[in-house]
């Protein structure tokens, strides 16, 4: 099962120097039934989008929580065996965990398929919308205009070979 596992910038560092993502447990997001159910699609590369799209948010959720890190959304994808990524079916339908997964172990960085980052062109509203999500949060729709504008940027698809180089130019 492809995983998306939302990262900041140190923790993409610390998963390079460890080699691997932990430790578990570990919240990740993919194609499960109620994405399938919530995103209406039988398109896998749409609904893998989407599930990509849950983990940028968990990654902005992670910045707003760290203040140090770069304000960058990082995002790891892996594939991982499909009993490791349990999806909770009591929460299935929720719209604040849609795809959501746990996985219980550390994730080998050797089963990353890919790394997504945002451009240094979204520092600025991804630095934004981690400031303005508390304020979204509590309904204030101008903080969600903000927030949703971290989404207006795609993120960046890096070989897994590149994070050495990923690092050293955006940390």
């Amino acid at each position: 099962m492809r995983v998306y596992l939302p990262l900041t910038l140190p923790g993409l560092a610390d998963a390079h120097r460890k080699g691997e993502l932990g430790p578990g447990p570990l919240t990740a997001y993919a194609v499960t039934p109620g994405l399938r159910e919530w995103y209406v699609s039988d398109d896998i590369e749409e609904l893998e989008y989407a599930a990509l799209g849950r983990a940028a948010q968990a990654s902005l959720r992670q910045l707003a929580a760290d203040p140090n890190a770069p304000r960058l959304r990082v995002v790891v994808a892996a594939d991982v065996p499909d009993r490791e990524a349990v999806a909770d079916p009591d929460h299935s339908l929720d719209p604040s965990t849609l795809g959501e997964v746990r996985i219980e172990r550390p994730v080998p960085l050797s089963r990353a398929a890919a790394v997504h980052i945002d451009g240094k062109d979204a520092e600025k509203d991804v630095a934004a919308a981690a400031d303005a999500l508390g304020a979204a949060d509590q309904g204030d729709d101008d903080a969600r205009f903000v927030v949703d504008g971290a989404d207006d940027h795609e993120l960046l698809w890096y070989a897994t070979q590149e994070i050495g180089n990923l690092l050293e130019d955006l940390g």
